[in-house]
């Protein structure tokens, strides 16, 4: 494949005077930054830092606020009275919140009250269980209290079998006030298996003074999530068009003058979030753009035939993660790079420059060598062009060679950016002494949404050669030990592991899936969101004449190429995942020790999807690199 561009990224280049590397053990030191906001007066940020406990276990955090201009973090005790509270009505007589309430029958002892000590739980309908919990009949609702007597919470959605926030994810971003006082709140008003098969989330105005609630997007069959209000009381939201499609084109909609206007439908592109100008004139949006996240602005033209215009205004080897608020002609977000965890940062809006305000990781990093970087670009087998980020080992030596590791990026449809994982870290990767191979195969937002959808029912098609050209051309670099050669992934990353030890044709050495989707057929029987499996592989199993859901359980099922599997395999898996569940980890585990292959099976049963608990996460790290030095 041709080479036809690189680009090292200088201002990750090597730290010339420092000798450490980064470590599982050092990752697990570092902070983690969550914004809470701008003070009422406009002068200070709020945050918490959450930092791990490895020895007990847990996390610790303590907050802080710090200048808008940047200065020296204090610790703070009490911070709730400093922020404006989104949740205080307009009249300032009521506080917006939720609570989880028990609706439904489910347990024995609901049924059967003399049984109280049955564990039994009776379903008549699919969502009895999500992401990583049962469902017990409990479900998020939305509801306010007098600001002076919290205990006394009003119920809004009082009976109903639905959530708000949305579980397993949904936070205060989920309902708000309208200027005038009513409450409008984000609800799937969907039950069973109408609910595991949808996407139809709406929006909600309950009225405060008739009691009532209305949908006030029904004619949308897609996701309506994030409403706020802009400074003219306009509703504002994001939405998605299609049912069943959890990764279609994100659109800003303004809803004025009895008007939906779609302020990002004209561009190639798909919004994470977004916030008003204070001025109304403009929202400012983050999205994904060639392998980053950046921020955007779109002009609000109202009614008049003004062109909508969208501006990417930041460009750079980042990602801007959150927007938190404004300050004169500044802009606060977070932002990460692939050798930095989340920092505060301001943005000029006017002179176009950045200004890190929080330092919590820095002390960490100036005792490390950083890694290097570089953004190539690889043609794909049928001619595409595709980003390839390629992360060098600290100190990288050109004239040495060394083990790479192709990653393979979960979602399907998620960003491979700038991003800092805690678990699938690159830094962590390339200072142990490998080369990363991470490309921006099809499926991914951030290169036009034809590109994005490309691998909806296609997971085992084009993408794959993607996969086996960005690993081909980077092994063509003199610095590549083309023995030596690992893929890894999580999730749809897991999935890909599986397929390509099947098809690749001896080109590595070892494998490494955590939580990977490996029978297609008992996934669709076992997963809990079942508009995902429907969409992505185009329907069900039993669908005999469908053609492409028949190519799906078929053609792209790992389980069908297990008698080509000839390379050591680890595989990672979370008990309380019931979005990829324990049996497609052990399905895998049991193919691949019948074939006689080297491999070992690590389960967590107290993890879900991800691992989240600081030994854990520790174990996790320490096995990933132990298996690594045993088989490569």
């Amino acid at each position: 494949m041709k080479k036809l561009l690189i680009l090292t990224l200088s201002v990750m280049g090597l730290t010339a005077t420092a000798q450490d590397h980064m470590t599982p053990e050092l990752l697990w030191k570092l902070g983690r930054i969550s914004p809470l906001g701008i003070t009422k007066d406009g002068k200070n940020i709020i945050y918490k830092v959450s930092t791990p406990d490895v020895d007990e276990n847990k996390f610790n955090s303590k907050f802080y606020s710090i200048p808008v201009n940047g200065g020296e973090g204090k610790e703070i005790e009490d911070y709730k009275n400093l922020l404006k509270d989104r949740n205080v009505s307009p009249d300032g007589k009521y506080v917006l919140g939720s609570q989880e309430i028990k609706v439904e029958k489910v347990n024995g002892g609901d049924y059967y009250p003399e049984l109280d000590k049955s564990t039994v739980q009776i379903y008549d309908g699919l969502d009895y269980r999500h992401w990583d919990t049962w469902n017990e009949g409990k479900h998020n609702h939305v509801g306010y209290s007098p600001v002076d007597n919290a205990d006394n919470f009003t119920d809004i959605m009082k009976g109903e079998p639905y959530d708000s926030p949305q579980k397993p994810f949904g936070g205060e971003e989920d309902y708000t006030w309208t200027p005038n006082g009513n409450i409008v709140y984000v609800s799937k008003k969907k039950a069973g298996t109408a609910y595991a098969t949808s996407t139809n989330t709406d929006l909600y105005e309950y009225d405060m003074a008739t009691k009532t609630t209305k949908n006030l997007t029904p004619n949308n069959p897609g996701y309506d999530t994030q409403p706020a209000f802009s400074p003219q009381g306009d509703l504002t939201w994001l939405q998605m068009k299609r049912d069943g499609y959890e990764a279609d084109k994100n659109d800003i909609i303004v809803r004025h003058k009895g008007a939906d206007i779609n302020l990002t439908a004209g561009w190639d592109g798909t919004v994470d979030s977004f916030t008003w100008s204070a001025d109304g004139k403009k929202v400012y949006f983050l999205a994904p753009i060639d392998g980053t996240k950046q921020l955007f602005e779109v002009n609000f033209p109202g009614l008049t035939r003004i062109a909508v215009r969208v501006t990417q205004l930041t460009d750079g080897y980042w990602d801007v993660n959150s927007i938190i608020g404004f300050s004169d002609n500044n802009i606060i977000v977070t932002r990460s790079d692939m050798n930095h965890a989340n920092e505060l940062y301001s943005y000029n809006l006017k002179k176009k420059d950045w200004k890190q305000l929080s330092h919590v990781n820095d002390a960490a990093y100036s005792k490390i060598a950083l890694s290097k970087t570089e953004k190539r670009y690889v043609t794909t087998a049928d001619g595409k062009k595709m980003l390839v980020w390629v992360i060098l080992p600290p100190n990288f030596d050109a004239n040495k060679k060394y083990p790479t590791l192709l990653y393979c990026q979960g979602g399907p449809q998620s960003a491979l950016s700038q991003f800092y994982s805690f678990r699938w870290n690159f830094q962590v990767m390339a200072a142990q002494g490998y080369v990363i191979v991470a490309p921006n195969r099809r499926g991914m937002p951030g290169h036009g949404v034809a590109w994005n959808e490309a691998i909806s029912k296609d997971w085992g098609g084009e993408v794959m050669n993607d996969y086996l050209a960005a690993i081909d051309d980077v092994a063509k670099e003199p610095y590549v030990d083309k023995n030596r050669l690992g893929a890894v992934g999580a999730s749809y990353g897991g999935y890909s592991v599986f397929y390509l030890a099947g098809i690749h044709n001896k080109r590595f050495k070892t494998l490494i899936a955590h939580d990977g989707v490996f029978n297609l057929q008992s996934m669709y029987g076992t997963t809990e969101e079942v508009f995902f499996t429907n969409w992505d592989g185009g329907g069900a199993y039993w669908e005999k004449d469908n053609a492409v859901a028949q190519k799906t359980f078929s053609q792209f099922n790992p389980i069908n190429n297990v008698d080509k599997w000839d390379t050591p395999i680890l595989i990672f898996q979370g008990d309380k995942d019931f979005r990829v569940p324990i049996g497609q980890g052990q399905e895998a585990f049991q193919a691949a020790q019948l074939r006689g292959i080297k491999s070992r099976f690590i389960v967590f049963p107290d993890e879900n999807h991800w691992v989240l608990k600081p030994q854990n996460g520790m174990v996790w790290q320490r096995e990933f690199f132990k298996w690594l030095k045993e088989t490569l």
